[in-house]
């Protein structure tokens, strides 16, 4: 008989992770949810509401705690992200950048000396940014024409990035720029950059649809002088340190899109117990009782997919594969699902009083950045055929 001890199902969590889970659902209920639709309108995150994720924990998830971080685990940031876009799925997008793109790829590719530099400050106080993406730069990645002159120990840089989350409100910004175009994409390099430094400057802001209190801003460099200590792995890994780090992202992504699901359904299945039509609750007709019933099997599905490829990056697997499949699976279940949601609603639920509105425009961005659907299919495809 085989030992059925040895594993447990993916979604039963070990007591520590359950009482994480809880404290930032109870945060995220308390504190975030009274001031979303205030958010959404300003398209501003406040600065005490960022404080409180610092000191929540939710922003260093993974620092060492030598450092002032948590000192907990990918799994850990993933329940976080999940939690968060259960109620706002623009605080989770800024909780996911900070841990799954930029402290992910820091403390894999940054030296000791560079630690003690910059991973306490993302700790305690300072928010990070990822800078990849172009004008000409989005799916092609890495046709990016920022560049990065040597001069001694330092590097100049000049160009624009775009799409740039957080951008309003970091202080520390990993950016990627050539520091040798004849090379190609292996002239591609990552550096730290310093909000204070001269000849940067953050431009416009994007007026979007969805996840509006997210700031999404364009970045100018304007010959700016960064030292060579604040280069991120070696001089031409850049490609390597941008592609592996939005591997694990697009774990990120697909938390944020099975908890955004899962607040949608929530309340959907809320408002169909509540709602009257011929004389009784509109949770009794078979019609609704099915499109709760799809909905609730297809977050069920990508939250399997979420918690296996986070396990997986977690033990030290290959996740390639799995990452793709979480971030278009998710993707497509949370845009169906807040569409359902707003349908369950019915008219009240295309109004901004009512929370599905607001999802169903949050959920479209999810088969769009670190990857658009097209992509991940791409992706997909290549793990199996060989390429």
């Amino acid at each position: 008989m085989p030992d059925v001890h040895t594993a447990l199902p993916l979604t039963v969590l070990s007591e520590d992770e359950r009482m994480f889970q809880q404290m930032v659902r109870s945060f995220a209920e308390e504190q975030v949810k009274p001031r979303v639709m205030d958010m959404d309108r300003a398209a501003q995150i406040p600065h005490d509401l960022i404080a409180q994720l610092f000191a929540l924990g939710v922003m260093g998830i993974e620092i060492p705690t030598v450092y002032g971080g948590a000192g907990s685990t990918f799994f850990m940031a993933i329940l976080a992200i999940e939690e968060l876009a259960r109620v706002d799925p623009a605080v989770a997008v800024c909780v996911d950048v900070q841990n799954t793109l930029v402290n992910n790829a820091l403390l894999r590719w940054l030296t000791p000396a560079q630690y003690e530099r910059f991973l306490p400050r993302l700790a305690r106080d300072t928010v990070g940014a990822y800078a990849l993406s172009e004008a000409g730069s989005g799916s092609d990645a890495f046709s990016l024409t920022t560049h990065a002159r040597r001069e001694g120990d330092m590097f100049i840089l000049s160009g624009r990035k775009l799409w740039t989350t957080n951008g309003a409100e970091a202080g520390l910004y990993l950016l990627f720029a050539n520091a040798d175009p004849a090379k190609g994409y292996k002239g591609i390099t990552g550096f730290v950059l310093e909000r204070e430094m001269p000849g940067f400057a953050v431009g416009k802001k994007e007026d979007k649809l969805g996840i509006r209190a997210s700031s999404t801003c364009e970045l100018i460099l304007d010959d700016v002088r960064v030292p060579r200590a604040n280069v991120v792995g070696e001089v031409g890994q850049g490609y390597k340190v941008a592609i592996e780090t939005l591997n694990e992202g697009r774990i990120g992504i697909g938390a944020q899109m099975i908890g955004l699901a899962q607040g949608a359904f929530e309340a959907a299945l809320t408002y169909a117990q509540e709602r009257r039509q011929f004389g009784r609750p509109i949770a009794e007709f078979q019609a609704v009782q099915f499109q709760l019933a799809e909905m609730a099997t297809e977050i069920e599905a990508g939250r399997l997919l979420v918690y296996n490829t986070a396990r997986l990056k977690e033990s030290g697997q290959p996740f390639l594969r799995q990452a793709a499949m979480t971030k278009y699976f998710c993707s497509h279940v949370a845009e169906r699902v807040a569409s359902l949601a707003v349908e369950i609603f019915g008219g009240v639920g295309y109004t901004k009083d009512f929370p599905v509105e607001k999802f169903y425009r949050d959920a479209k961005i999810g088969k769009i950045y670190e990857g658009t659907s097209n992509i991940q299919l791409q992706t997909i495809a290549r793990t199996f055929l060989g390429r």
